[in-house]
């Protein structure tokens, strides 16, 4: 990887939870190494209330996050992609587009928090738990040596970091 800022797309089928945190994640935590969109296969058209409580509560900006369509991002004029990430597993079954850039891909499932059930804390903790596990990866992703890493070890890693609990 070079020390240009790379373009990491993130999908998931609504593009209504998991992939808008993650792209608020990796928007705070790479900024200035990376910069994140997400989107979905089959766009909800918002974004998920409990979704947007759990950025605000943890002071990501939430402004301009919206639902969108994944063929946004395979279209003529969408910006060349360097990592696309799945984070639910309907999306990483789904066939999908030709992405500009030939991106690497991983596969990093998380549970849906908005299928929670139960009590309001016990919804909250779910996407607390979805925050944790995305913050986490995100994390070692963007900690990883840039430039010490060939593309076959960074796949490998990639991949690694989407096995972690």
């Amino acid at each position: 990887m070079t020390d240009r800022v790379h373009n990491v797309l993130f999908l998931c089928t609504h593009n209504s939870c998991r992939s808008v945190i993650a792209e608020s994640i990796m928007n705070k935590v790479g900024a200035g190494k990376f910069r994140a969109f997400s989107a979905g296969s089959h766009p909800g058209g918002r974004i998920n209330a409990g979704a947007l409580a759990l950025l605000e509560r943890l002071n990501y900006p939430v402004a301009g996050l919206r639902s969108k369509s994944w063929d946004e991002f395979a279209a003529p004029g969408a910006p060349p992609l360097d990592f696309i990430f799945t984070v639910c597993d309907d999306a990483a079954g789904e066939t999908c587009p030709f992405w500009p850039g030939q991106p690497m891909t991983a596969h990093w499932g998380v549970a849906d928090p908005s299928r929670a059930e139960g009590s309001d804390a016990a919804k909250r903790q779910a996407f607390d738990d979805t925050h944790k596990l995305l913050h986490e990866r995100i994390n070692a992703f963007v900690n990883l040596p840039r430039g010490e890493l060939d593309t076959l070890s960074l796949q490998r890693r990639m991949d690694e970091i989407g096995r972690s609990r």
